[in-house]
């Protein structure tokens, strides 16, 4: 190892303490120090003895930290990046946090979540054993253009020697590096599926072997779902575990595998979070863990409340549901569960990728491709539009049908609370990205700040 190497592992290892001395936070600086400093960092930095990473467009950050929680819960100490970001700095700060000064491996093993684009950077030094990846789909436009790109980066990146764990309901990522070892997981057909695409999104027309057009025995949503081309007789590949009997009233489903048949707890009634589900249990499967085991730890679990939290406050239901910004499918596909939901709902739309908007300039054709047509739902009574994208959010709701009178704008978030309605009985949804988690906190301290004040005087106005 190069003195550079030890001077970056160091130099970053000082850093952490003087990083909470002065109260900042700067999760990935400790690692963008070291590859500053030394740039093959990620060669030489200790690595544990098993490593998993997750990848894919939607859904790897609730799937990491499943994994993590089942193997911390079965004994294993694990090392991961929650605080940090998925891209090469953020793993150069979790592996660094791993080892000692003199760079031994404290953990035998580590959960990665890897950016796909980042794969690149990060793959040539840590090499997985398992690579999971939950999905590939159309993702920001100014960073990951169309999903076959990302399929063909991921491809000349993993390792050869990385056994991958892939979604066959996904005909684009299951593709990913032919030449590796595989298994497959799926969902089979279930009551509310089609056979032809309702999305304004689909990725996956045009068979790959002959370019016939592709048929679907059954479509989940965009290009998810049993495809197969009658005129070469390409189709989906078999599934290594298969979801099947999904029950979403008793929140069970039945997993099938080499093993045998095991009935699950269902940690979500939506079908994203079932795909994540499976996922994991997949997963366990290959590390060796038993179906026994895997129920038992799945049924203490949820998923993490920055993705999907409900409560009751005041005489309202309020619902937090992220949407990540700049992601047509992600916010297509939280506004299709919503519209979904039983009862009278009102929205708060702010997904705004603020981290971002000093920089550049936001594509906003996600927009287009998003179906906000979901919304235009008689149960939908009232749409806040808020942040920087107020205005293109009116436009968009106007165009998917959304009456006017349905929609009120205000550009200040926390100013917009004060024009949600909060009846009485109504789910209250609150749709924000990845980058305005904090706000977004905010914000619901604020909704719940109200909504436990109208109560009160209602219940005034009742004694009286």
């Amino acid at each position: 190892m190069s003195i550079r190497f030890w001077a970056a592992l160091w130099a970053a290892k000082l850093s952490v303490p003087l990083l909470k001395i002065t109260k900042h936070n700067g999760t990935n600086f400790p690692g963008e120090l070291a590859l500053k400093i030394c740039p093959d960092f990620l060669k030489y930095i200790g690595k544990p003895g098993k490593i998993i990473t997750v990848t894919g467009t939607n859904g790897k950050t609730t799937v990491s930290n499943l994994i993590c929680d089942i193997l911390e819960k079965s004994g294993k100490k694990v090392l991961n990046n929650r605080a940090g970001s998925n891209i090469n700095s953020g793993i150069s700060t979790a592996l660094l946090n791993g080892v000692s000064v003199f760079n031994r491996p404290r953990y035998s093993m580590a959960v990665l979540e890897v950016d796909e684009r980042s794969s690149k950077r990060i793959y040539p030094y840590v090499q997985p054993d398992y690579v999971v990846i939950t999905n590939l789909f159309r993702d920001s436009i100014m960073r990951n253009a169309h999903p076959q790109y990302i399929a063909d980066f991921l491809t000349n990146s993993i390792p050869k020697k990385s056994k991958l764990i892939l979604n066959a309901d996904d005909l684009i990522s299951s593709s990913v590096a032919p030449g590796n070892d595989r298994v497959y997981f799926g969902i089979d057909r279930m009551d509310t599926d089609v056979t032809e695409c309702i999305n304004l999104i689909n990725d996956m027309r045009i068979c790959p072997r002959c370019s016939g057009v592709l048929k679907y025995e059954y479509l989940r949503y965009h290009h998810i779902g049993k495809a197969y081309c009658p005129e070469c007789g390409f189709k989906s590949p078999e599934y290594d575990y298969e979801g099947m009997e999904v029950d979403t009233y008793n929140m069970k489903m039945t997993v099938k595998d080499k093993r045998g048949s095991k009935e699950y707890p269902l940690l979500s009634d939506s079908v994203f979070n079932i795909y994540n589900e499976i996922t994991v249990i997949a997963l366990m499967g290959e590390l060796g863990m038993s179906q026994d085991e895997t129920v038992g730890y799945l049924s203490t679990m949820k998923i993490i409340e920055s993705r999907y939290n409900e409560e009751t406050v005041g005489k309202i239901n309020l619902i937090m549901q992220m949407a990540k910004d700049r992601n047509a499918l992600a916010c297509s596909r939280a506004f299709d569960y919503v519209s979904s939901q039983p009862g009278e709902k009102e929205l708060f739309l702010m997904m705004n990728n603020l981290n971002d908007e000093k920089n550049w300039s936001e594509n906003t054709c996600w927009l287009y491709d998003c179906d906000f047509e979901f919304l235009n739902r008689d149960n939908i009574s009232h749409i806040v539009c808020t942040g920087p994208r107020t205005k293109d959010y009116r436009l968009r709701l106007n165009l998917a049908g959304v009456p006017d009178e349905r929609i009120s704008c205000m550009e200040d978030e926390l100013e917009a609370v004060n024009l949600l309605r909060l009846k009485p009985g109504t789910s209250v949804y609150m749709f924000y990205g990845t980058d305005s988690l904090s706000l977004a906190f905010k914000v619901k301290e604020s909704i719940e700040k109200r909504a436990k004040e109208e109560a009160k005087n209602d219940d005034r106005s009742a004694l009286s």
